[in-house]
C-alpha cells in the first residue's frame, strides 16, 4: 500500500487541484492507497511518525511506501518524520515553486509521469541524506516556528543547508505576502530575488570558524554564508554547487566570505550557470563532516525551511541513506 501525503497549499493551492488529477489515476489501476491532507506547517512531521513509527512496530521486516505531493519543503518536513530510513521508501511529485530536488533529478513537469514513474519502479534509487546538529541553543525562533513547544536539536536535508545570508533570505521569503501573490502568477521564484536584494543590505557580516572533518580549520573574517549541499541546486536554480553527486556520502560546500557585496551581487547571477567560484571569496570545500561556527548568531536553512537561529552546528552526510521511488 502507498501512504500518500499532499500538502493541499503547494504552489497557493494548486497542490489539491494536483491530487484531484491523479487520484482518478490510482482509481484506475487499481492501487491500493491511503491519502492524507497536511493541515499546517510541522503537520507532514507527524503524518510521517505516526505512518512509519506504527508500521514499523507493527510488523517485522516490513517496508513502508510513501508519497509525497509538494514542494521542497513538503519533503523536507516527511525525512524528519521517518522512523527507520532502511524500512521506508519514498515517492515525490514536486508541485512547489523551487523545486530544486527535482530539478537536479531530471523529474518530468507532468506529475501524472511522475506518480506512473513511482508505480513501475522496482529497483529504489539510493541517495544521500544531510543532517544538521544543532549545537548551541536558539538565539531567535523563525517567524513561522515561534510557537514550537520543544526545540529541536537536529534537522535531516535531502537538498542542502545553509547558514548566513542565504538562510536569511530564505526566513523572509517564506513569510512574503509577495510571494503568495506572485506564485498565483506563476512567479514566486522572483520574490527571492527581491528579498536577496533586500537581504544583502541587510544581513551582517561576522567571524566564523569552518572546521573540515575534524581536521582542516578555516577562519574567516566578514562570513557571508556558507551552504552544504548534496544537489547542485539551491533557491529555486542557483548551481551553487555544480559538481555536488547525490550518491557519494560527501557534501559539497560554497563559501562566501572577505567579500564586498557589490561583489556578491555580481556573482549571484554567475551562480545560475555554476560560474561564481571564479570570484574571489567565493571558495569551494568536501567534506563529510563540517563544523561552522559564527561570532554571533545566524539564520540556519534546511532544503529552505528555516528553525532558528545559531551559531554552532554540525553537518554530516550520510551515504545513500534515501530510497528513492524513482525509474533509474
Amino acid at each position: 500500500m502507498y501512504h500518500i501525503i499532499v500538502n493541499p497549499a503547494s504552489k497557493t493551492g494548486k497542490g489539491k487541484l494536483l491530487w484531484s488529477d491523479l487520484e482518478p489515476v490510482l482509481i484506475d489501476k487499481g492501487v491500493d492507497f491511503k491519502v492524507y491532507f497536511s493541515k499546517k506547517p510541522g503537520h507532514v512531521i507527524e503524518l510521517v511518525k505516526n505512518i512509519t513509527g506504527l508500521g514499523i512496530a507493527g510488523s517485522s521486516g516490513s517496508v513502508i511506501d510513501i508519497i509525497v505531493l509538494g514542494g521542497d519543503g513538503t519533503l523536507n518536513e516527511a525525512l524528519q518524520g521517518v522512523a527507520d530510513f532502511d524500512r521506508v521508501r519514498i515517492g515525490y511529485i514536486p508541485t512547489g515553486s523551487s523545486n530544486d530536488f527535482a530539478r537536479d533529478m531530471k523529474y518530468p513537469d507532468d506529475p501524472v509521469k511522475c506518480l506512473e514513474n513511482i508505480l513501475n519502479c522496482k529497483d529504489p534509487v539510493r541517495i544521500d541524506l544531510g543532517c544538521v546538529e544543532y549545537n548551541s541553543k536558539p538565539s531567535l525562533l523563525s517567524r513561522d516556528h515561534k510557537s514550537a513547544s520543544n526545540v529541536e536539536t537536529k534537522r535531516y536535508f535531502d537538498v542542502s543547508m545553509g547558514i548566513g545570508y542565504d538562510a536569511a533570505v530564505c526566513e523572509e521569503a517564506l513569510t512574503s505576502r509577495m510571494k503568495k501573490a506572485l506564485n498565483k502568477l506563476g512567479l514566486g521564484k522572483l520574490v527571492y530575488l527581491f528579498t536577496a536584494l533586500k537581504q544583502l543590505i541587510k544581513t551582517k557580516t561576522v567571524d566564523a570558524e569552518i572546521i573540515l572533518d575534524d581536521t582542516t580549520v578555516i577562519k574567516r573574517s566578514r562570513f557571508i554564508f556558507a551552504t552544504c549541499m548534496i544537489h547542485q541546486f539551491e533557491g529555486g536554480g542557483f548551481k551553487f554547487c555544480p559538481d555536488a553527486d547525490y550518491t557519494d556520502g560527501i557534501l559539497d560546500i560554497c563559501l562566501a566570505a572577505g567579500i564586498s557585496k557589490p561583489r556578491i551581487l555580481l556573482g549571484l547571477p554567475k551562480a545560475l550557470k555554476g560560474n561564481h567560484f571564479k570570484i574571489k571569496g567565493i571558495d569551494r570545500y568536501l567534506a563529510k563532516k563540517v563544523t561552522i561556527k559564527t561570532s554571533s548568531p545566524c539564520w540556519v536553512h534546511t532544503d529552505g525551511e528555516v528553525k532558528m537561529k545559531n551559531d554552532n552546528v554540525t553537518v554530516t552526510c550520510k551515504k545513500q541513506s534515501i530510497q528513492l521511488l524513482k525509474q533509474h
